[in-house]
């Protein structure tokens, strides 16, 4: 969804940045052919990028990310022990943050785990030499069984980090249980990112969803529409840039790609972040609508030169 736009404006910076700087441009059109006949294959590219880029908006993304939610609770269940990567952090679990140094076998080494607030802020640690990891299908929760298990408990209520902050007991084995139900109904929650484009006009037309969530998924199929015409947009606002820059290096074109892709997909950002809100929908459509302006008025500068 990103990279495909962006690669091709930069492209197309780089190739007309060096064209106009050999003045290939000028022999074009001292033989009498105009920009916008030169410039025909770089729309008709652009055309063609934008109705790929549209299929990977409108299925394959969703379907992936939806995927995704659902493989890392299978794998929570299948094999929970591969969710631990050494040396780093494991927060997907909701209110719990899990270290581990490294993994001998089947055992977790030097594991340190932290229960979460709904402020996101430590109320237990535990420590512990080692750790397995099961999976309880009954209960649906992953038992972590510590060897040499030491805790320390902070008052949640507490104003300051360090204010009540209690040791706890030290044993020689304990037990942590996991709940995995807030991780199902995360996978099983269906967000509009999730949802290809024909399910989510069923979804409109579902008397069950409310006013707030439409315009979430109104928004959702305005971002997907309107990040399918960027490749067009880059190109009508490239070309003209990359004809002035007059530049051999390819640095000039980084830059300038950066500078609008940037400022491009900050407005989709943005929007995305207001998506319940009804002018989040129409935001969607407003870099296309100001870089196509420019792009045109750029690019018929060009043509009467």
């Amino acid at each position: 969804a990103f990279t495909i736009p962006w690669g091709f404006l930069t492209a197309v910076l780089l190739v007309f940045g060096r064209m106009s700087a050999d003045n290939e441009l000028v022999s074009f059109r001292m033989a009498g052919m105009s920009m916008p006949r030169f410039c025909r294959a770089v729309f008709v590219l652009a055309l063609l990028l934008g109705g790929f880029s549209l299929w990977i908006n409108t299925t394959v993304t969703p379907r992936a990310q939806s995927a995704m939610k659902r493989a890392f609770y299978q794998m929570a269940i299948d094999d929970p022990m591969s969710m631990f990567i050494p040396d780093r952090v494991l927060s997907d679990f909701p209110g719990y943050s899990i270290y581990a140094e490294k993994r001998e076998g089947d055992s977790l080494v030097n594991v340190e785990i932290f229960t979460l607030t709904e402020r996101e802020e430590p109320a237990m640690h535990y420590h512990a030499e080692r750790a397995q990891i099961e999976y309880v299908a009954a209960s649906d929760e992953l038992l972590l069984t510590l060897e040499q298990m030491s805790t320390i408990y902070k008052d949640p209520k507490a104003t300051k980090d360090l204010d009540k902050v209690q040791p706890g007991i030290r044993v020689g084995q304990g037990q942590v249980k996991i709940d995995l139900a807030p991780l199902r109904e995360e996978a099983s929650k269906l967000r509009p990112s999730t949802l290809d484009t024909g399910q989510l006009r069923e979804k409109l037309r579902d008397s069950e969803v409310t006013s707030k969530q439409k315009r979430a998924i109104k928004t959702e199929m305005s971002k997907r529409y309107s990040f399918s015409m960027a490749c067009f947009t880059f190109a009508l606002v490239g070309i003209p840039l990359g004809v002035t820059a007059q530049r051999r290096e390819t640095s000039i074109g980084f830059a300038f790609s950066i500078v609008i892709a940037a400022v491009y997909f900050v407005f989709i950002i943005v929007a995305d972040m207001i998506k319940e809100k009804p002018a989040a929908q129409y935001l969607m459509w407003l870099p296309n609508i100001v870089f196509v302006g420019l792009g045109l008025w750029l690019f018929m500068r060009l043509s009467r030169k």
